[in-house]
C-alpha cells in the first residue's frame, strides 16, 4: 500500500485582534442560531407524537410519551452543555475587549 503525499503547506493568515473579534462574534452567533434550530425540532417532534402537527389526531401511548420524552431530553441536555461553551466563548471574547 502507497503512502498518501501529503504537500507542504505553509498558509500565511495575518488577522488583526480588531479583526478576529467580529469573527468570534458571527460564530457564536451562528452556533446559537443552529442551536435554535435543534430546539425547534425537538419541538415539532413533540407536537407530532402529541397530534397537534397532524390533521387527524394522534393518540400517543404512555410508551410513546416516555420515549420521545427521554429523547427529547438528552437533546436539551446537549443543546444546554453547548450553550454554556458558548458562553464560555462570549465571555473570553468580551475579556478580548476589555469590557468584562
Amino acid at each position: 500500500m502507497a503512502q498518501p503525499n501529503i504537500p507542504n503547506i505553509t498558509p500565511i493568515i495575518s488577522i488583526t485582534v480588531g479583526q478576529t473579534v467580529p469573527l468570534l462574534l458571527a460564530s457564536i452567533a451562528l452556533e446559537e442560531l443552529a442551536l435554535a434550530h435543534i430546539v425547534n425540532a425537538e419541538a415539532e417532534k413533540i407536537q407530532f407524537v402529541v397530534g397537534t402537527l397532524t390533521p387527524t389526531p394522534i393518540i400517543p401511548t404512555i410508551s410513546d410519551l416516555l420515549t420521545i420524552n427521554a429523547s427529547v431530553r438528552r437533546t436539551l441536555q446537549d443543546v444546554i452543555k453547548k450553550e454554556m461553551l458558548l458562553q464560555f466563548k462570549f465571555e473570553n471574547v468580551l475579556d478580548l475587549l476589555g469590557l468584562e
